[in-house]
This record gives C-alpha cells, sequence and structure tokens, in this order.
C-alpha cells in the first residue's frame, strides 16, 4: 500500500512538472520578440546600457553587446534606456504590440540628460522601424540652432562691450586733454594719476596714445615724467 502511494505520487508531481513546461512553452510560443540595437547620439553602438520595460513584472536587461531582447504580450509599453558613463544618456519611447508571434526591431538612440524645458525639444525623434539618419538630421538641426543662438549672443554682447570700452576710452582721453589744458598745458604724470582714479597702467597707456597721435609730448624728470599738452 504504502509502495502505491509512494509511486502515485511521483507520479502527480511529474504530472504536474510536465503541465508547468506545456504551459510555459505555450506563453514562448504566443509571445511576440521586441529587439534592437541602443545607440549614442553619434550612432556608435552603446555596451552596458539598462534597458527596462514596465511589463508585469518589470523587466530589465544590461546590454552587453549593445543589442536587446524581450518577449512580449500584446499591449503598450514603455521601454526606457538610461547609460551612465562621462556623461549621462537617457531614452524612453512608447510600444505598440500588436501581434503574438510578431517580430519588432525598434533601434534606440540614447541622448544627453538635459533640463525639462530642452528635454522637450528634442523627444520622440525615434520612432518605431524609422532609420537612423532622419533622427540624426534632427538632433543636428536642433544642436546646431542651439550653437548659432549662443555664437550670435556671444558675439553681440563682444561687440557691445567693445563699443562701450572705445567709447569710454575716448571719454577718458578727453578729459585727460582737457585737464592738461586747464594746468597750463604742462602737468606731471604723478599729478595725473591723482586727478583721475585709473590704475597707473591704464593712464600710462592713455599717455602712450595721445603721444602717438602727437597730441602730447612726454619728457623723463628724475624718476617721473613732465606730460606737455603739443599746440597745434
Amino acid at each position: 500500500m504504502f509502495l502505491i502511494l509512494h509511486l502515485f505520487t511521483i507520479q502527480m508531481k511529474t504530472t504536474i512538472i510536465i503541465l508547468f513546461v506545456l504551459i510555459f512553452m505555450t506563453s514562448m510560443v504566443n509571445a511576440a520578440i521586441l529587439h534592437g540595437e541602443i545607440f549614442d547620439f553619434s550612432l556608435e553602438p552603446l555596451s552596458d546600457a539598462v534597458v527596462e520595460i514596465n511589463t508585469e513584472p518589470k523587466q530589465v536587461k544590461v546590454a552587453k553587446d549593445g543589442k536587446y531582447e524581450f518577449e512580449l504580450e500584446p499591449g503598450n509599453y514603455i521601454i526606457k534606456t538610461a547609460y551612465s558613463n562621462d556623461i549621462d544618456l537617457y531614452y524612453e519611447q512608447n510600444i505598440t504590440i500588436k501581434d503574438k508571434d510578431g517580430r519588432y526591431n525598434v533601434d534606440l538612440i540614447l541622448l544627453p540628460v538635459l533640463e525639462e524645458e530642452d528635454f522637450e525639444d528634442i523627444e520622440n525623434i525615434f520612432e518605431e522601424k524609422q532609420e537612423a539618419s532622419p533622427a540624426l538630421l534632427v538632433i543636428l538641426i536642433i544642436t546646431s540652432a542651439f550653437s548659432i543662438l549662443y555664437l550670435f549672443r556671444w558675439f553681440t554682447s563682444k561687440k557691445v562691450t567693445k563699443k562701450e570700452e572705445k567709447e569710454e576710452t575716448e571719454g577718458d582721453l578727453d578729459e585727460l586733454i582737457s585737464f592738461i589744458k586747464k594746468e597750463g598745458g604742462r602737468v606731471t604724470q604723478k599729478d595725473i594719476r591723482k586727478r583721475f582714479p585709473l590704475s597707473e597702467a591704464k593712464i600710462s597707456l592713455m599717455i602712450s596714445e595721445l603721444e602717438h597721435k602727437g597730441v602730447l609730448e612726454k619728457i623723463k624728470k628724475g624718476r617721473g615724467n613732465i606730460i606737455i599738452l603739443k599746440k597745434d
């Protein structure tokens, strides 16, 4: 009797295992395959990127060779990819699986993690089964636009700054000439430093410029200089 019960128990266990195997194999046959490659924004394959898809339970894989593959039931999913090295890269995309036995090839291009307002301008640039060239073109256009805007602002600010510096310098030179005239056309460089709250180097440059233009004459006397305003 004991032997019969023991054999019956073994048979039941075997039957249960076979049922589980059959169920698992059936689900495997009916599952669609989502696969693809992972690239950075320069279209170089990325290894060790983390790929995640919001199934129940969630599936997470590390793309060791730059490739990934998931088995999915029909439905809507969100696939997310992240990579961190010198810079942080990220991308996510909505995926729709329609057929149980279909194969879906979706390549993923990761982009640098930007501020939220900047990231909104470049998200959803790569749709299912889309070629890499249009996506790269969109990235280049957006990057070029930001670069042109930055260069335009930098050039404009530099131009304004140089114009202001030139106007300021010309004003200082006029004040220096007026001061020397009031002093009778002859002063020491020490007197000029006392009168103008500028650095010694700036005053020396101003005097040298007016001397070069033939407006002033500088005469060495002891440890200092005499500045003489030339007559027209």
